[in-house]
């Protein structure tokens, strides 16, 4: 099984499994489509044969496009970055100013990733990379076989920077989307990664509410994880797709209450 290259808030690692119970048959034969890619755990997990990923993170869209096509270089250039605080600030500070190759930015977004804090990838209002330095111990910033297997697996993809609704004009009978959102927060003040300047709300929650309803009369499977708040709960309740609860861990919240297993949703068309 290839293994995420970057470390991600919000990765499915830990519901991976809940999400395998729900996969049509024959899933391996199809291809798949992830419009919200992120980190892409679930697309490491099912290593799929081909398709489409997308991200409104174009940061992130040009990282993976630089693994897909020039991962030796990638690697090489990232391996010149001692692992410091005085190093990390220097570097995010060239991040953040922009005018880099793409493959010195790609090596910044890496080491960024992996040495700052809690792995988070957060913005301010003027879309720079504000999140502080993180204290570890020797991290591991570059993986070798993890950034050249996916390399091959991007090979077999389209990759896409645009909104979600892309989706609907690459999918075909038969394909599977999985959906990861930026989940719905329980409270106003919950969601704190600020991971574009986009944002993303109740009504754009509605809007992927309805594309599920157009992948559904295309003959296209879908699954979804969600938070599970009454919005989302209300907003597909009369949809007839499935609605499944399932307790996950979180480490990471700004709510501490929130933290640990807490309840969210999987949702679906998949009925067998």
């Amino acid at each position: 099984m290839a293994r995420p290259v970057l470390k991600w808030a919000g990765g499915k690692r830990r519901l991976r499994f809940e999400i395998d119970k729900l996969l049509p048959p024959g899933h391996a034969g199809r291809n798949y489509h992830e419009p919200f890619f992120g980190g892409g755990a679930m697309f490491f997990h099912l290593e799929p044969r081909g398709g489409s990923i997308n991200d409104v993170n174009e940061r992130l869209i040009r990282f993976y496009n630089v693994v897909r096509e020039r991962p030796e270089e990638l690697i090489e250039e990232v391996n010149r970055y001692e692992y410091g605080k005085e190093r990390f600030y220097e570097l995010r500070e060239r991040f953040n100013d922009g005018g880099l190759g793409q493959v010195e930015e790609a090596a910044i977004f890496l080491y960024l990733n992996k040495t700052g804090y809690n792995g988070l990838y957060r913005v301010n209002s003027k879309n720079k990379f504000n999140v502080p330095f993180g204290k570890y111990k020797n991290p591991a910033i570059a993986h070798p076989d993890r950034i050249m297997r996916a390399s091959q697996l991007f090979s077999r993809f389209e990759l896409y920077c645009d909104r979600f609704t892309y989706v609907k004009d690459v999918a075909k009978e038969g394909d599977l989307v999985y959906l990861d959102p930026p989940y719905l927060p329980k409270s106003d003040t919950a969601d704190f990664t600020a991971y574009s300047r986009l944002g993303f709300g109740l009504d754009d929650h509605m809007m992927l509410r309805d594309l599920c309803l157009e992948l559904e009369e295309m003959g296209v499977y879908f699954i979804q994880s969600n938070s599970f708040v009454e919005p989302i709960i209300d907003a597909y309740n009369d949809t007839g797709f499935k609605i499944h609860t399932v307790n996950v861990s979180r480490a990471i919240n700004r709510v501490i209450t929130d933290r640990g297993r807490i309840p969210e949703v999987l949702i679906t068309n998949i009925t067998a």
